[in-house]
């Protein structure tokens, strides 16, 4: 059974040609049915209200039937909708329908033949229309649904380790932990150098290779309920709370910059050495209110200190 509700919309400048098309469709049961004489007018009425079927000359003055599924293509882009185009024509030929099939029309009818064709391609047109809407919705859900889980997720996929998202939620626990419990936050961020250059002698395979290696061994290193996260290809970050703000010192954790700089990794080219840089930045109450954003930013203006220096630099706060 035809969809009454199905949205057509025909297009012709012979306004005979339309009064005829729009007499047999209503004669089959389609109800909401739109005409429009020219390409332009055509397009406007889309903006307007998109339809699922475009019945359209395909020979018509200024822009033609080919340039206006074009252009219903990049109308349909930008609305995530798809409309299905039937072109009327009078070529016949497989030179003609290659050249239609190219600029993106779904099916099209001999305008010779317009009395036995139009109905069977409109109906095959309504079925299919059904399950495209539908695809699209489901399309738009499954995007949704994973840029919600993305907004969510809170391990990095390469070392499953946590992620910036992880470290910053618990960096603000940390803060809050202080602030209630008193204690200590000492928070430590690492940069390996020279990714760039490994990167391009090696490949981004190799690196992936090297960054696990690099969060294994910090796993080893740091206590057992201290936050690991790893924050993109150059930088890891440890978040451990102490009782007192004297515990958070380069001496405190002399383990973590030489497991990671005196100490090879194993890859599948050989043993690599890494250099890697170590800012660390510790506060107790005192230096409340902060929040994780400042403190981050506090270790970022560390590192070009530990770079240059190759030990920890460390800072306490309030200075």
């Amino acid at each position: 059974m035809p969809n009454p509700q199905l949205s057509i919309l025909v297009v012709d400048d012979a306004k005979f040609s339309s009064a005829m098309i729009g007499r047999s469709l209503r004669q089959a049961g389609y109800q909401d049915i739109r005409f429009a004489h020219s390409a332009a007018d055509a397009l406007q009425q889309l903006e307007q209200r998109p339809a699922s079927v475009l019945l359209a000359d395909w020979l018509m003055p200024e822009t033609d039937g080919l340039q206006l599924t074009a252009q219903v293509r990049q109308l349909d882009e930008s609305i995530n909708h798809y409309t299905y185009v039937i072109l009327l024509t009078g070529k016949e030929g497989d030179n003609a329908l290659s050249e239609a099939f190219d600029h993106g029309v779904d099916d099209f009818i001999n305008k010779g033949q317009m009395n036995e064709q139009l109905l069977p391609r409109v109906f095959a047109a309504d079925r299919l229309c059904n399950t495209l809407q539908r695809l699209l919705i489901e399309n738009r859900l499954l995007t949704q649904n994973i840029a919600s889980l993305e907004q969510r997720n809170l391990v990095d996929p390469l070392t499953g380790l946590g992620n910036a998202r992880l470290l910053q939620q618990r960096l603000q626990d940390s803060l809050r932990q202080v602030d209630t419990r008193g204690g200590a936050v000492c928070f430590l961020l690492v940069a390996l150098q020279g990714v760039d250059n490994l990167r391009l002698q090696h490949g981004p395979a190799y690196l992936q290779e090297l960054q696990r290696g690099v969060a294994r061994r910090l796993q080893q290193l740091v206590r057992p309920l201290d936050v690991l996260a790893r924050l993109d290809d150059e930088h890891f970050a440890v978040i451990t709370l102490l009782e007192n703000l004297q515990e958070c010192s380069p001496t405190s954790f002399k383990r973590l910059h030489e497991g990671l700089n005196l100490k090879a990794f194993k890859t599948s080219e050989g043993f690599v050495s890494v250099k890697a840089a170590i800012a660390l930045v510790g506060m107790d109450g005192k230096a409340l209110p902060i929040n994780a954003e400042q403190l981050f930013a506090e270790a970022r203006q560390l590192l070009p200190e530990a770079i240059a220096s190759g030990r920890m630099a460390a800072t306490r706060l309030p200075h």
